[in-house]
């Protein structure tokens, strides 16, 4: 007879529930986390490819001390198309944080956060054209939902926007978005078929990347005066990279894949009301209105399709 012991179902139950609590006030303390990435950029006060040096700089340090700590080193050995993979990723994910960097400048922070977050439309696009997987009725409706509420979340339907005479500064911004939402899809895709790559060597690779990539860059241009701005970028690499990424990683591990797509709704809904409490930057009725659309459509397509 086996003496192994046994676990009571409720006790069973009781750990998984607490677990999944635990997932939950993880993934929503990073969502607040990651909504305050504009506070440090425009904080910091300097050119995107400079901020984004930075992140890279204080993130790769951060992201080895983690990974000595927890012995998880040994996944950043990549090779072959792993490590093409990961190379390209990172010159995407690169792309996508210059440009989100250059477009809060232009539009607002919690603007060019939720336009940025619509690479879920982007990533269903190439999937159906690249990888010719079948769009649904569903998807199509809700793919229109979240263009129409796009289009009210911009505010370009509204006061002098409607009559033509915006600040081409913001719609230039708005295009800066949408490119980078473009390039964090098509990083998703990537990643998606060059299986046996972790988060965690994703992001490292990433920040190396760039560290090496763009080394040159504040040596050209300037490095920031002594003073806040260092801490602020520094920020944006240990806690908007490292921090972040701990946080991300061990909230995803306790839940379930449906409670994960919807808590990562907290940043940019977060990121809206911080750039409302620090900067005053308030959204009209029908921006409100426009996000909550959005957040509903690419809701609906995070969601497995029926079979």
């Amino acid at each position: 007879m086996s003496n192994a012991p046994t676990t009571h179902p409720l006790r069973a139950a009781a750990g998984a529930a607490a677990e999944e609590r635990q997932g939950l006030w993880l993934m929503v303390a990073c969502g607040l986390l990651l909504a305050t990435i504009g506070v440090f950029v425009e904080e910091a006060g300097q050119d995107p490819l400079t901020t984004v040096w930075f992140r890279c700089a204080f993130g790769l340090l951060a992201l080895m001390v983690w990974g000595a700590a927890t012995g998880r080193l040994g996944e950043l050995r990549l090779r072959g198309r792993a490590l093409l993979a990961a190379l390209a990723a990172s010159l995407l994910i690169l792309a996508n944080w210059a440009l989100f960097f250059a477009a809060i400048s232009r539009t607002s922070i919690g603007v060019a956060t939720v336009v940025v977050h619509v690479h879920p439309l982007w990533l269903m696009l190439l999937g159906a054209w690249w990888l010719r997987e079948r769009i649904t009725r569903l998807q199509i409706a809700a793919v229109l939902l979240a263009l129409a509420g796009l289009t009210l979340a911009t505010g370009l339907l509204e006061g002098d926007a409607s009559s033509g005479t915006y600040d081409k500064s913001y719609a230039i911004g708005l295009l800066m978005c949408l490119a980078g939402a473009l390039c964090y899809a098509s990083m998703g895709l990537i990643v998606k078929l060059a299986r046996g790559i972790s988060s965690f060597a994703l992001a490292w690779w990433q920040c190396l990347v760039g560290t090496v990539l763009l080394s040159g860059w504040p040596l050209l241009h300037g490095w920031p005066a002594m003073g806040p701005a260092w801490g602020w970028l520094a920020g944006l690499g240990i806690i908007h990279t490292g921090l972040a990424y701990v946080l991300l990683y061990a909230g995803m591990a306790r839940l379930p894949t449906s409670r994960v797509a919807l808590l990562q709704f907290v940043y940019p809904a977060a990121a809206v009301l911080i750039d409302w409490g620090v900067y005053g930057h308030a959204q009209s009725p029908l921006q409100l209105l426009g996000i909550a659309l959005m957040g509903a459509a690419l809701l609906s397509l995070r969601r497995p399709a029926a079979r």
